[in-house]
């Protein structure tokens, strides 16, 4: 006779028990499988998203937003420039679009470009974008700030802020230098002519203090001459600048890149005016470099040359060797920084 023995009541909950927990524990961890694969493919979704919005093909329509363009590292993404972008090297190479009062829309349409990035005032260029269809993004670089928010305003744009803000930062703390430099320094008298040289006698255009050029003097320890109640870049007469004897005159702009022989020649067209201390002093320097009228990230190399200029004794040539010295940082600002 088999004698069948009850399973007890307690057992049968035991086992109802474990298999309940082990089927939500089931139930729970599908779940959470379920939430990471939908995160892994909605992140996956806002990555491929993003990397679609971000401009692939720009157009810079000045040698400023040229220069600032490829030192945040979006060089590769830029398809056009104008007749006048020169720097860096690689900008030569590509599709010219003629200037800012003369853009060759034909060209344009033919580089298909996504962003075309321009001085705010430029509002041909903003409407032939609008025309087009094309992103634009308008900047201003008439002052240091405004230079330095643009510099922010880019990288946002590109998703390279980090490398802008590299940028801001090595510029102001490089302007900082000079600043701490020069605090406990009486600021010395100067005159910045723009323009043709070759001849003192006739009326020049010299920098305002009002302009972005005359903040670079103010930092380099230069007194402006030329007050505030005066144009951006008024015309000066030779009486003007007899009249204010200014203690420093730079002569800067492509026109100031002279040889020594035509430098001498110039000194004794000035030599006249023996009245005037720069003349008096043999304190009147040359700036032929291009970038005198770049509102961009070379402008540190301009304060270098301004303070120099007016404060030979505080400058030298090792002063601040690390200064945008582009041998040491060729590719500083990259997009993997």
């Amino acid at each position: 006779m088999v004698v069948i023995i009850p399973e007890p009541e307690n057992s049968r909950v035991a086992s109802f028990t474990i298999n309940f927990t082990v089927t939500r524990l089931t139930i729970r961890l599908h779940f959470m499988v379920g939430v990471v694969l939908f995160m892994a493919l909605l992140a996956s979704a806002v990555n491929k998203s993003h990397a679609e919005s971000t401009p692939q093909r720009i157009i810079s329509m000045s040698p400023a937003i040229t220069e600032i363009l490829f030192k945040i590292g979006a060089g590769d993404k830029v398809v056009g420039v104008t007749d006048f972008c020169s720097y860096p090297p690689e900008a030569q190479k590509l599709p010219k679009l003629g200037g800012i009062l003369n853009p060759n829309v034909e060209v344009m349409i033919t580089i298909k470009p996504d962003l075309i990035v321009h001085h705010y005032d430029s509002i041909k260029i903003q409407d032939y974008a609008t025309k087009l269809g094309v992103d634009f993004l308008p900047v201003k670089l008439t002052t240091l700030d405004s230079i330095l928010d643009s510099i922010l305003k880019i990288g946002q744009k590109l998703n390279l802020t980090a490398n802008a803000e590299k940028l801001r930062l090595k510029l102001k703390n490089d302007i900082n230098f000079y600043k701490n430099k020069l605090k406990s320094h009486r600021k010395k008298s100067v005159l910045l002519l723009l323009g043709d040289s070759e001849d003192p006698m006739r009326d020049l255009y010299a920098a305002g203090k009002n302009t972005f050029l005359g903040e670079l003097l103010n930092i380099a320890g230069g007194d402006n001459i030329i007050p505030e109640t005066f144009a951006e870049y008024p015309k000066v007469s030779r009486e003007y600048i007899i009249t204010k004897s200014p203690e420093v005159i730079i002569i800067a702009g492509p026109m100031a890149k002279l040889t020594s022989e035509q430098k001498k020649a110039n000194m004794k067209r000035w030599a006249k005016f023996t009245t005037i201390r720069a003349v008096k002093n043999n304190n009147i320097h040359y700036i032929g470099h291009d970038y005198i009228l770049i509102p961009g990230p070379r402008l540190i190399k301009l304060i270098d040359q301004f303070a120099k200029s007016m404060h030979p004794d505080l400058f030298t040539e090792s002063m601040h060797p690390e200064i945008f010295t582009e041998s040491k940082h060729p590719d500083l600002f990259t997009k993997n920084n």
